[in-house]
């Protein structure tokens, strides 16, 4: 087992806050100690690979977000190890084949055979039962009922009925933070006195509660079933993410990120799906310079001879070669020297054709970079796609303006609909030098993907920057877009129509998808069957990019659907 790749398992936070429906920080356990959650942090093994950390991290969050966790189900598993080990292997099964439909990062996990169960309710009575159970993987974790049960609900937690209504006494909570066998705590009588609701008092109840050193009954009544409680639910901040489903995440128009920016932005429609018709001025997108400037020791591009080469043979526009050995045409000024020479005594060649070729190029390039969140999950050798994607972005820029194409760089992320941001890495103006390298290196994901604004102002740059007859969009993400209010087919239909906007104002489009997983009918369902492209590595698509590009210049000069 590797160490842990630098940053920690806190880059897996938004994929555990994705997952669970709610905020969730991710943290390395003790050393020793199984991956387990208190409902509010998700505890990783300490020291495990990136891979390790995020299949640990999606199995206990899945449980949370499937509420497995509940603390209906743990009561009846504190202090019976054996059937929360059962509980576990059962459970943790069945949230990750259901998550493997949403996730593609949890499509790939071997969890050891079908779930067998269908609820929590069948898991549990199958964990109760005499019948055999596989044991979990050892990347599953454990349970453990007692932090479960004391943790306190923070900011951005799931409320429950019972916590709106109850406020819990720290004392009714177990203590003991070891969830082997225990005896059952005890009852105490001389409470049940005091559940009367004539003599009900807290003050009290508590006194006789520490006095006598009562516990609270195990079972399924309300918490503070032995007295009667006051009900408030307090927290002295919100969570980043503390809303819950269906739509996780919420921004209000008091609290806009491009706010503190100072410009206005463009304002851009929406494709609404479901009521088939645009949202007129819907989202703002805002682009801005990046001017601060990193070390530039590290702002190295790795070559790539292979794709210089067939990058080499995109040929846009035709160019008239002169004084050819043969051609479609007569070359007549090739010809009239050629007769002179020869009336001087000269025998020249006879290279008096004219060969017309597509070798002039007249491409303008802008490579739009996802440096949203969801960039931030990992690969098998732990390299964030991110990363991947950069390079890719770093290369690709490189070698097109090597090529002399007019080239531009711009990062992409959202954060709702008010503030989607085009941060610009290089301007068609400026050198990919090594100050602009270093801006790319520098930037960090964050923030969501509402990729059709992005898609759409990426094109107004191309349209009005590129000063080139032919104009190319090439987008380098996982393709999957995801913002407030926007996902699932609503999100797929808005790019699908931005992708449509920029083929009918003559910009071409093409999504790489580097060192992400995302599946290839979903990126079909997008891009379109030519315009897209998955691969671990920039250098497996090279070889065949000269055609990629082709095929999605290609796709302006087919017939559009009526």
């Amino acid at each position: 087992m590797t160490a842990a790749e630098p940053g920690g398992p806190e880059r897996f936070r938004f994929l555990a806050a994705s997952i669970a429906g709610r905020a969730v920080d991710v943290a390395e356990a003790k050393a020793g100690e199984a991956a387990h959650t208190d409902g509010r942090v998700v505890f990783v093994s300490a020291g495990g690979s990136a891979v390790r950390q995020r299949s640990e991290v999606l199995v206990q969050s899945a449980l949370l977000g499937a509420g497995s966790l509940d603390q209906r189900w743990i009561r009846a598993v504190w202090a019976r190890p054996s059937t929360a080990r059962r509980y576990l292997a059962l459970e943790g099964r069945r949230v990750l084949a259901e998550l493997a439909g949403r996730y593609p990062v949890a499509a790939g996990l071997d969890f050891g055979g079908d779930p067998g169960t269908a609820t929590a309710q069948e898991s549990l009575e199958a964990a109760r039962g005499r019948a055999a159970v596989p044991d979990p993987p050892e990347w599953f974790g454990v349970i453990r009922p007692s932090r479960l049960l004391a943790a306190p609900a923070g900011p951005g937690a799931r409320a429950t009925d019972k916590e709106v209504r109850l406020e819990f006494d720290p004392i009714d909570l177990p203590e003991a933070d070891d969830d082997g066998d225990q005896e059952e705590p005890r009852e105490s009588k001389i409470l049940k006195l005091f559940e009367n609701p004539l003599i009900a008092s807290r003050t009290l109840t508590d006194y006789f509660r520490k006095l006598l050193g009562g516990s609270r009954t195990q079972g399924d009544g309300a918490a503070g079933a032995e007295a009667k409680v006051r009900s408030v639910r307090r927290a002295d901040r919100v969570g980043r993410h503390a809303r819950p489903l269906p739509t996780r995440i919420r921004f209000t128009d008091d609290g806009r990120p491009g706010g503190a920016l100072g410009v206005g932005g463009a304002l851009h429609p929406e494709w609404d799906v479901h009521a088939g018709r645009y949202r007129p001025d819907w989202c703002r997108v805002i682009g801005f310079p990046l001017t601060a400037v990193a070390d530039v020791s590290a702002a190295a591009v790795p070559r790539d001879d292979v794709l210089r080469r067939r990058l080499s043979r995109v040929g846009l526009g035709p160019r008239v070669m002169r004084r050819r050995r043969d051609g479609d045409e007569i070359d007549l000024e090739a010809l009239v020297d050629l007769l002179v020479d020869v009336r001087s005594g000269h025998s020249p060649p006879e290279h008096v054709y004219l060969d017309r070729r597509k070798t002039a190029r007249d491409l303008g390039v802008l490579v739009m970079l996802d440096a949203s969140g969801s960039a931030t999950d990992a690969d098998p050798d732990g390299l964030a796609v991110h990363d991947h994607q950069r390079r890719a972005a770093a290369t690709l820029a490189a070698t097109l303006e090597e090529l002399g194409d007019r080239v531009a760089v711009h990062a992409f992320r959202s954060h709702g609909r008010h503030a989607v941001h085009l941060p610009a890495v290089k301007a068609f103006g400026q050198r990919f030098d090594a100050v602009g390298r270093a801006r790319l290196n520098q930037l960090q994901p964050s923030g969501y993907t509402r990729l059709g604004a992005g898609i759409r102002g990426a094109g107004e740059i191309l349209k009005t920057e590129a000063g080139t007859p032919h104009r190319l969009l090439i987008v380098l993400s996982d393709g999957f877009p995801y913002d407030n209010g926007y996902e699932g087919r609503y999100a797929e239909a808005d790019v699908s129509k931005a992708i449509e906007e920029l083929h009918a104002d003559g910009v071409a489009c093409l999504c790489l998808s580097i060192g992400a997983t995302t599946a290839a009918d979903a990126l079909e369902r997008v891009f379109g069957p030519a315009s897209h492209a998955s691969a671990a590595t920039l250098a497996e698509l090279s070889p065949r990019m000269d055609e990629l590009f082709l095929a999605a210049l290609r796709r302006l000069a087919a017939p559009r659907p009526k």
